[in-house]
């Protein structure tokens, strides 16, 4: 194996070096005589030389075999480009269909948005009824109160005449008692003028006077005792009258009023058990009406929660879908990325064949003019570049900037060669 690193294919009029070691120009040059041709040939095999020979042969098979699967390489790419080619013809002529998911959500949805809307307005119903039960058991409670308050007021109207009866009843014991102390008093009275009266004539009767007298008007004490038991028979009797009189107006009266506040006392309790019975009727109503308060709260809930469910589950579903849509569109521009690269290196290959093919025609034709004839037994030589084999993915313009700048090994491909030199 020669290597040709001190040359580069920018350079293409500077000289190059054959296989076998000559140096040839672009023009014709003077010829030289190697004085050391002309000394005797020693046979004797160098063994040195026959490992290297082994070495190279070795080198040059591996090489060889790398070649070739580089070659199975880009079949395989050109297989898969035109796979891929295919595939993207496919796509390209598949129509997306529309997808009738998308409508069935949003109808489901419009649906539980309308029944959602239906519950806010069954709900805004029973809160105004809840408002308007509450204002009333409000009104109810202050009724409940101001009665309440007329109750105490009567109680205490009550206690405040019943302590006037009490007082009256004393004040007619009283009165009783002073009736009967006067009565007695008027009868000791008229006992005791009964006596003065006996006494008084039994003390005329034996007694004679002569009076003698200015006028003759005639004295009556018969007359005058009558006149004055009458005129207190007539002030006893007025002032037990006025007594009895007073004594039954007041007991009237005191009858009267407790008449009255006994009225408005049964009054009161009637009003007050009316209003207990309908304190419990609106208890039991509003009882009713917060039970079916609870029941209603209880399907809004139940309906709130599933509408809310469904809604989240609807929202997932679209973004699971969005999301696959998302991935499928990564997926289709990553086989297109792929795809591109697929072409680039399809390209690269290509050009690197190309490349290949020229340099191995102007190879065989440079050998076809060179004062040297290498007879092959086996297949034709090969040109190759090292990091064109190691980067097989890189662009068209690295890989022609590596053709142009750096060297390459040529490898002929034989397993014996022999040197003709021409005389």
């Amino acid at each position: 194996m020669r290597d040709f690193s001190s040359m580069s294919l920018g350079s293409r009029n500077g000289p190059r070096t054959s296989s076998s070691g000559l140096y040839m120009g672009g023009s014709i040059t003077a010829v030289t005589i190697n004085q050391s041709l002309l000394a005797p040939i020693n046979l004797d095999i160098d063994p040195k030389i026959q490992a290297v020979r082994t070495h190279e042969m070795n080198q040059i098979k591996g090489l060889n075999n790398r070649f070739a699967t580089f070659i199975d390489k880009v079949r395989h790419l050109e297989q898969q480009n035109k796979m891929l080619e295919t595939k993207w013809k496919l796509t390209q002529d598949q129509t997306t269909g529309s997808s009738n998911i998308e409508p069935m959500f949003q109808t489901y949805i419009k649906n539980l948005q309308r029944q959602l809307d239906q519950i806010n307005n069954d709900k805004d119903l029973l809160d105004m009824e809840n408002r308007n039960m509450h204002h009333n058991v409000e009104d109810l409670k202050s009724k409940y109160e101001d009665e309440i308050r007329k109750r105490n007021t009567a109680d205490h109207d009550f206690v405040l005449l019943k302590k006037d009866v009490d007082a009256g009843y004393l004040s007619k014991v009283a009165l009783e008692d002073r009736l009967a102390g006067l009565e007695e008093e008027v009868n000791f009275l008229k006992v005791l003028y009964d006596q003065e009266l006996g006494e008084l004539q039994s003390d005329v009767k034996d007694t004679s006077v002569v009076v003698q007298m200015d006028n003759s008007r005639g004295l009556d004490m018969n007359q005058i005792i009558a006149d004055v038991k009458a005129q207190y028979e007539d002030i006893a009797a007025r002032s037990r009258e006025q007594a009895e009189s007073w004594y039954k107006t007041k007991v009237e009266s005191l009858a009267g009023q407790a008449g009255q506040a006994a009225e408005e006392l049964r009054n009161t309790k009637a009003e007050i058990a009316e209003l207990n019975r309908l304190i419990s009727r609106l208890q039991n109503e509003i009882l009713a009406v917060k039970g079916q308060k609870a029941n209603l709260e209880r399907p809004i809930t139940e309906a709130e929660e599933h509408g809310e469910i469904a809604v989240k589950d609807a929202r997932a579903l679209i973004k699971d879908l969005e999301v696959a849509m998302q991935r499928a569109k990564q997926d289709m521009a990553c086989q297109i990325r792929e795809y591109q690269d697929l072409m680039n290196v399809k390209l690269a290959l290509d050009i690197e064949i190309s490349t290949y093919r020229k340099l191995l025609e102007g190879e065989e034709t440079k050998f076809g003019q060179q004062s040297i004839t290498n007879i092959s037994t086996t297949k034709p030589c090969k040109f190759y570049h090292p990091n064109l084999l190691d980067a097989p993915d890189r662009t068209i313009i690295s890989k022609v900037n590596i053709l142009l700048s750096h060297s390459f090994t040529f490898e002929p491909c034989f397993t014996k060669a022999y040197t003709i030199d021409r005389i």
